[in-house]
């Protein structure tokens, strides 16, 4: 998808052909690259039949060296960022030591491959792959795969292919980078003492661009404040932790208790089923489950009202999200048995008509998490104020002193 250049910046456009496995990935973080005027998937470097999508996945395709690559045709503004640069973040964004393979996608189109369009990019891309050897052996890998060729012909992928992960919201990339680098980091230590007691949300995280993940902080966890712990870890930062999940895709979430996981999900997830899957790892089968997802009542005068009606100032919040939902200044005794409030905290519920038992109510739901909270009554309050009659078990209580 082409994009403006920055303004006043001198151009030098080139255009470079890379294959590092399934070509929707790398399409949307070439695009993504400060200098890429355009990344367009297609194929190259095939003979023998037509160049389609399902020729060239064809079983009988699987293994014939012949078959075509699923490539990415990048062109660039080389005045703002070098084929140096390019060359170095397409080796360092797979495993190119995996021949006609890049994780669980296996056959001859997943091959790493760099086609040129000029004798000073052949030059660049083996002076960097031969120093991109060294470091893996270093860190333990065997030889390069990767072929560097001439371009012969670009194939252009079919439409549905193009800027696939725009098309398709709710997926994952695929992340089979070793994580070494031609540029030498400094180890950084992660320590996941804390993650082997008690219960921990855990994000794999891509190092490089991934607009799932960035899509799921934006919309989910960026505003997350819940009382079981967020932490953010790359696929080769999980020592000492059992881990049952495939970790190459971006992003993952998953759920550990005392150092082990319960549960791992795959690709972008959706701020309602989020909260519906932490809320079973955070009150299983309880009565406060129920309440939040299933629209049920807790009793009268139950404990948890007997312990949060008298509190000392402060903020109810989710039980989830820990997004603050009534502050006791607005809190009254209305005899109920459930804790009433005058008003809600600005912008913090949803209003929904609600029929059930043959009546007419209008339910409250949490924004941040669209669990269930209670009902709204009108002019039941003080002095002509609304009621909001709220079960106790969803919420949570911060002090002001902590808030």
């Amino acid at each position: 998808m082409p994009k403006p250049e920055m303004e006043n910046a001198s151009v030098n456009i080139q255009m470079l052909v890379l294959g590092s496995g399934c070509f929707w990935g790398p399409e949307k973080r070439y695009e993504a690259m400060k200098g890429v005027i355009d990344a367009e998937s297609g194929y190259a470097d095939g003979r023998g039949f037509k160049a389609t999508y399902k020729n060239i996945v064809s079983p009988r395709r699987r293994f014939d060296e012949n078959n075509y690559a699923e490539v990415v045709k990048v062109t660039y503004n080389a005045n703002l960022i070098s084929t140096e640069s390019l060359i170095k973040s397409y080796f360092e964004s797979h495993d190119p030591t995996q021949k006609n393979r890049q994780g669980n996608d296996v056959g001859t189109q997943y091959r790493s491959i760099i086609l040129f369009d000029t004798n000073e990019q052949a030059k660049q891309a083996h002076d960097l792959k031969a120093r991109y050897q060294l470091l893996l052996q270093q860190a333990g890998y065997g030889d390069i795969q990767t072929k560097i060729k001439p371009l012969e012909r670009f194939y252009s992928a079919e439409e549905y292919h193009q800027n696939y992960l725009a098309k398709n919201p709710n997926g994952y990339c695929p992340d089979h980078s070793t994580g070494v680098t031609f540029e030498k980091k400094e180890a950084k230590f992660v320590d996941n003492d804390a993650l082997k007691s008690g219960k921990h949300i855990v994000i794999l995280d891509s190092r490089s661009y991934c607009p799932y993940c960035e899509k799921l902080k934006s919309t989910v966890l960026n505003d997350y404040q819940g009382s079981i712990p967020l932490h953010y870890r790359y696929a080769d930062q999980l020592q000492g932790i059992d881990i049952m999940s495939a970790t190459w895709a971006t992003p993952t979430i998953l759920l550990i208790e005392n150092g082990k996981e319960v549960a791992g999900y795959q690709g972008f997830m959706n701020r309602e089923t989020f909260y519906k899957v932490l809320g079973a790892f955070k009150l299983g089968d309880t009565e406060a489950y129920k309440i939040a997802f299933q629209k049920g009542t807790e009793r009268p005068f139950c404990k948890q009202y007997d312990i949060f009606k008298n509190t000392g100032e402060g903020v109810f919040v989710d039980k989830l999200s820990g997004a603050p939902l009534f502050d006791t200044k607005d809190r009254f005794n209305s005899g109920t048995g459930w804790l009433s409030f005058k008003y809600p905290v600005k912008d913090s519920v949803t209003y929904h008509q609600d029929l059930s038992y043959g009546m007419v109510r209008t339910e409250i739901r949490s924004k941040s998490t669209g669990i269930h909270l209670g009902h709204v009554f009108e002019k039941e309050g003080p002095n002509g104020a609304d009621r909001y009659c709220i079960n106790a078990n969803v919420l949570d209580f911060i002090p002001s002193n902590k808030s």
